[in-house]
């Protein structure tokens, strides 16, 4: 038998055994694009420092709930409360300014700026030289390849390094939550497991707030606190990661 998702996802956020602030909480969101609902009554939330894996196929709602979640789509219904703010329904430069990013599934550089001009696009909203710096020498450290490549426009390096550009970019605005929208997406499972260890580390050293959203089960299982499973726009399951790994299979939930 399935697990039942917590009725109110507020209360169970709030319950960390180890004392962890919830950073996002989302309560029976509904979403959509124009008339059209494809997301209905959506809870999630996830904590500083934690990673939520999000799965499930193409249509299944992920893409619409985080764009929701930051602001380029209006909710329907329901609550977003981020970092102890009620943001919902407000827009995405808000929410950026209030420590979102959100990294898409694909065209997620300027092709025609060069690599450096990419990261300091992305820090452009922090009027602090000194943060700025900090967190360029940070990027340099997490992918190397950044420096040797600094001039060169960022359109015509690999895909893989491409989403490197893309996740310094988002780590150059100092982010308390990151979204990604599956960030395997046509990468070699070597660049893969580079960029979601990277994830992985940065939840664990800076605290960061991430959420995954995911169609490679076994990926995301590697780097995932707990994982929701959404199918026709409804979260129908979550688990923790250990439960998830103990399955047999996932056939049965997509």
């Amino acid at each position: 038998m399935e697990p039942e998702v917590p009725t109110t996802v507020a209360a169970a956020a709030t319950r960390n055994g180890d004392g962890r602030r919830p950073m996002l909480v989302v309560e029976g969101m509904q979403a959509g694009y124009g008339r059209k609902q494809v997301v209905f009554d959506v809870d999630l939330h996830v904590d500083a420092g934690e990673i939520l894996g999000v799965l499930g196929h193409n249509g299944s709602g992920k893409s619409t709930t985080i764009r929701t979640i930051l602001g380029l789509a209006k909710p329907f219904g329901g609550r977003i409360t981020f970092d102890g703010k009620d943001t919902t329904g407000h827009g995405s430069r808000d929410n950026v300014r209030a420590g979102m990013a959100m990294i898409p599934s694909e065209r997620f550089v300027f092709a025609d700026m060069t690599v450096t001009d990419n990261l300091l696009l992305g820090g452009a909203n922090d009027p602090d030289a000194d943060r700025r710096a900090r967190r360029m020498e940070l990027v340099h450290e997490l992918f190397p390849i950044l420096v040797d490549r600094a001039t060169q426009p960022a359109g015509t390096m690999s895909g893989g390094q491409q989403r490197m550009v893309s996740l310094g970019m988002a780590l150059m605005a100092s982010p308390k939550l990151l979204m990604l929208d599956e960030p395997s997406l046509g990468l070699a499972p070597a660049v893969v497991q580079q960029i979601f260890g990277t994830v992985r580390q940065l939840a664990d050293t800076e605290g960061l707030a991430v959420v995954l959203l995911e169609q490679n089960v076994g990926q995301a299982l590697k780097i995932v606190d707990r994982c929701a499973v959404m199918r026709s726009g409804r979260v129908i399951l979550e688990e923790t990661r250990e439960q998830m790994l103990a399955r047999e299979s996932y056939w049965d939930l997509f």
